[in-house]
């Protein structure tokens, strides 16, 4: 059997064999700034060259913090050709987050490049002074002490390819810790070849696709789908300016693959029923000639008419959405993985309408199976080698026959598709002693409400009780709309278990962000923290009200 090309080596292979066409489209001034697969390879040796000079030495961790840009390719790249290890930290990354993953890593430079706001990773660097630092060239990226192009201007390009062996370690990627502190999955060269590979070929992704990317890099989903693939089979890949640009990006570049999360379709999705509300494009979807044009001027409203294949991921989507967007004509494949996994285990492609919600059946070369305790248990060549420095830890992982325990539970149905219905630990147990899992009653509530975000919460409560942050309508009627919830509430009491029943509903007043803690950076909600937030709410709720809202709560002191 030929062994797996690895990242390193195809990218100087596309140099060589096609040095003129265009691989990396960065948007800048709303203008694209283009990148040949040669100067691509250019850059990426003079930062190996770069690194070498300052005494970073093969085997040394090299961290990386910034959203999704041409340098980021780049860089990636450089530390695969220079032996180095990629420790990449979420853009949005607090600074607990960046000083756990700078030590704990042990990581030798820190490249800093497009940021929304540099007050975190700034707050980190004032106690990692001898800490060298390299700037990508955006206004955002805060001062270093190397500019990253006068650095590459400095440096011929590295002239000693390495031979890296399957085995060998690629990069440390930090779990988004939806449960305290990250954990550093091993992540090896030859596990992440095959993962992108049986992706290229099963997709039938072909060269002259284009990619669009901007769900956070330092997140295994984009690392493999988007720069995984494009490196291996040689895609065009393009980057927005701005998260203000992003829809008018997407159009400048037309994708062919399109990845997002729930939220993004979520987001989407409002604002298509903004100016076409959904009465009116139910009328229109019933006239044949009619429905044609108003799906195709939807999805070139998106910048999606020309996407051959769009995928959802990262978090629990509901079935209704994906639904929504069948009746517009947009097939969206959802697919499950986890960073141990490298974002690829079950996938719902082709495309099957019956199969939407479900994740999808294993993809080629995964193994599946359920455990006697229901946790999906998944086998393959592309899973990763432990976590860093953390034996403990990857033991209860990965058992001796090669299994990887995901924490998530679920079923199979009799043609292998995979439904999840939460993660072992999500499941509480309530003040009775009985154990409520919550994610499937919240699947339920997306589907008939338009709540934006939502968490069911009840461990050590009287009850289950639904934490909810109320979508911002103009001319808010309140009475209206608790009318509205308490319908769906009864509607969900009637279907679950009696003490899984929710007791009471909260409207939360600010809604849960990034920056208030409550969201990891791939947005999944801290349920941990809400639990903890909300339990005397929860604990103490009044036996004669189903909707509290929290703005008009006594303030604690």
């Amino acid at each position: 059997m030929m062994s797996q090309p690895l990242p390193n080596e195809m990218i100087l292979k596309w140099a060589e064999e096609r040095p003129d066409d265009v691989y990396l489209r960065q948007i800048i001034n709303r203008q694209f700034v283009d990148f040949t697969y040669a100067q691509v390879a250019d850059k990426a040796l003079r930062l190996v060259s770069a690194l070498r000079s300052m005494g970073v030495e093969p085997g040394d961790r090299v961290a990386l913090m910034s959203k999704n840009c041409a340098e980021w390719f780049i860089t990636d790249l450089a530390l695969m050709l220079g032996s180095y290890i990629s420790v990449p930290i979420f853009p949005t990354a607090g600074p607990e987050t960046i000083e756990h993953c700078v030590t704990h890593s042990e990581s030798k430079v820190l490249l800093i490049g497009k940021l929304d706001d540099s007050k975190a990773v700034n707050s980190v660097l004032e106690n990692h002074q001898d800490l060298p630092t390299i700037s990508f060239p955006y206004s955002s990226a805060p001062p270093c002490k190397y500019e990253f192009n006068t650095l590459l201007s400095q440096h011929e390009p590295f002239k000693d390819y390495p031979q890296h062996k399957p085995e060998d370690l690629m990069s440390i990627v930090y779990t988004s810790g939806t449960s305290g502190l990250p954990k550093g999955a091993m992540l090896t060269y030859g596990a992440f070849a095959w993962t992108t590979q049986r992706l290229i070929d099963h997709i039938g992704m072909q060269d002259d696709e284009r990619l669009f990317s901007y769900l956070p890099l330092a997140h295994i989903t984009e690392r493999v789908y988007i720069f995984g693939s494009s490196v291996m089979a040689g895609m065009q890949v393009a980057f927005p300016e701005s998260l203000d640009t992003f829809i008018d990006d997407v159009k400048m570049h037309r994708p062919t693959l399109f990845i997002s999360v729930p939220r993004l379709w979520t987001l989407f999705q409002q604002r298509i029923l903004e100016k076409l509300p959904q009465g009116k494009l139910n009328i229109l979807l019933k006239i044949p000639f009619i429905s044609g044009v108003i799906k195709r001027k939807l999805a070139d409203g998106l910048g999606l008419n020309k996407a051959r294949v769009l995928g959802c991921g990262s978090a629990p989507v509901s079935a209704a959405l994906l639904r929504w967007y069948e009746s517009i004509g947009l097939h969206i494949t959802e697919a499950w993985g986890m960073t141990e996994s490298f974002a690829y285990s079950t996938i719902n492609h082709p495309f099957r309408s019956e199969k939407i919600g479900t994740v999808g059946n294993a993809g080629p070369g995964i193994e599946i199976k359920i455990a006697d305790d229901e946790e999906i248990l998944v086998r393959c060549a592309g899973l990763f080698s432990g976590y860093y420095k953390n034996e403990e830890a990857s033991k209860e992982c990965l058992d001796d026959d090669g299994w990887l325990h995901t924490g998530d539970i679920g079923f199979l149905d009799d043609e292998g598709y995979l439904t999840i219905q939460g993660r072992k630990n999500d499941t509480f147990k309530t003040a009775k002693g009985k154990f409520v899992a919550p994610v499937p009653i919240e699947k339920r509530l997306f589907e008939l409400s338009n709540i934006e975000m939502m968490c069911v919460v009840g461990s050590g409560m009287p009850g289950p009780i639904l934490l909810a942050v109320p979508h911002e309508f103009p001319d808010f009627d309140y009475e209206r709309y608790e009318r509205k919830i308490t319908d769906i509430i009864n509607t969900i009491n009637v279907e679950v278990e009696s003490h899984a029943r929710i007791k009471g509903v909260l409207m939360i007043e600010d809604p849960w962000s990034i920056e208030n803690n409550l969201l990891t950076p791939t947005l999944k909600i801290k349920r941990h923290l809400l639990e903890k937030k909300y339990h005397d709410i929860g604990a103490n709720w009044p036996k004669d009200k189903l909707i509290l809202w929290e703005k008009d709560l006594p303030k604690k002191s």
